[in-house]
């Protein structure tokens, strides 16, 4: 529901009912993720898409009926169809399952409260009961701000626990994911699947090195979504009007500037300076620290002495099985443009489980559902 907040936060302030579908299960290769939304308005008027046009009508219809039936929540299923062409159905050839439930803003405030902390760009977490009883279907709870409490209510008792430490951890990892609790004696009696809708600030990449390859880096690091900053001890090269693209351009050495700036599970490090005085104590500090990606640039040989001097600094193997060096996918990279695609896909890769190899030679489907650990 997040990818239309600004639309349903308005709404909400007017007071306005309104028809929200979301996309809950995903198989195949779907168009858009788990938690993309459509919403209809009291008087028709619609936000959003879950299917890029394909099952848009029928999921509008489907959301007037619910509002004028004022009932229970809906699921409906839409797939590919071989035997009609002209059926609804997803072109694409995935599957995915639609929630459809009424929203009154003045009985959910908790709501309201999320979606300002959303349209404010302050991180915030949406529980949203997909599957379970009848009376729990459609529940929300929320958690934002400090993140140590919870607004909302699921059943009033054992699975607002258990919803709330799921939605704080999602939270943390800045990932919206469904998960299964309950059905234990232990803890909610009830087995329930939550939807947890996350929106946070944007992941960090870190780049130390202020050359070339670092602003073709940079701009990818942007497009695709982080908060770039490019650190370098010299400010002669250290410039933001070499970095156009990134956020920050910080005049440090590598290490210190590590060792007091914030980071977290989605932040990637990517050391292209190649010289040892700068890249031994800052990977020797990130390979400690809980980030996604830490990889480093230079040659073969590089990367043997590097290891060597590491290890001298009592670096452990399983922290140097971390390192990603030389950095980068191998995909015949040249240019710093290119590099910063076998760099960025790198870590893609790495986030998502994936292989890096061409599609056409792998098997199975083609995004991989995240898995969540409690």
């Amino acid at each position: 529901m997040l990818n239309i907040a600004v639309t349903l936060h308005r709404w909400c302030r007017e007071g306005r009912p309104f028809a929200l579908a979301t996309v809950v299960a995903v198989r195949g290769s779907a168009p858009l993720p788990v938690g993309t939304s459509v919403a209809v308005s009291d008087e028709g008027d619609a936000v959003g898409s879950i299917s890029g046009g394909c099952v848009e009508g029928a999921v509008h219809e489907l959301c007037r009926q619910v509002l004028h039936d004022r009932g229970v929540p809906q699921r409906a299923s839409f797939s590919y169809s071989d035997d009609d062409a002209f059926a609804v159905g997803l072109t694409c050839g995935g599957e995915l399952d639609v929630l459809v439930q009424r929203i009154d803003p003045t009985t959910r405030p908790h709501l309201v409260d999320a979606l300002t902390e959303v349209v404010h760009s302050r991180p915030a977490a949406v529980a949203q009961v997909v599957d379970g009883p009848d009376d729990l279907l459609g529940s929300t709870l929320g958690v934002f701000g400090d993140g140590h409490s919870a607004h909302g209510c699921v059943d009033g008792g054992p699975a607002d626990r258990e919803v709330t430490d799921r939605a704080r951890a999602l939270l943390r990892a800045g990932r919206t994911a469904r998960v299964d609790i309950g059905g234990t004696g232990d803890g909610c009696p009830e087995r329930l699947s939550v939807l947890v809708h996350v929106a946070a600030a944007r992941p960090r990449m870190l780049i130390f090195g202020a050359v070339d390859f670092a602003a073709a880096l940079s701009r990818a690091g942007r497009f695709l979504g982080y908060r770039v900053t490019v650190c370098d001890a010299r400010p002669v090269f250290a410039t933001a009007a070499r970095f156009p693209h990134a956020d920050e351009v910080a005049v440090d050495w590598p290490h210190r500037y590590l060792e007091r700036t914030e980071v977290d599970e989605r932040t990637a490090v990517c050391v292209l300076t190649h010289d040892a005085k700068f890249d031994i104590p800052l990977l020797r500090l990130a390979l400690d620290l809980p980030v996604a990606y830490v990889g480093a640039m230079g040659s073969r040989r590089t990367h043997d002495e590097r290891l060597r001097l590491l290890r001298e600094q009592g670096v452990t193997e399983d922290c140097l099985a971390r390192l990603r060096s030389p950095i980068g996918l191998d995909l015949g990279a040249r240019t710093p443009e290119e590099t910063a695609v076998s760099i960025t896909a790198e870590i893609i890769a790495q986030a998502h489980q994936g292989t890096g190899h061409p599609l056409t030679r792998t098997t199975g489907p083609i995004h991989r559902t995240p898995t969540v650990t409690s």
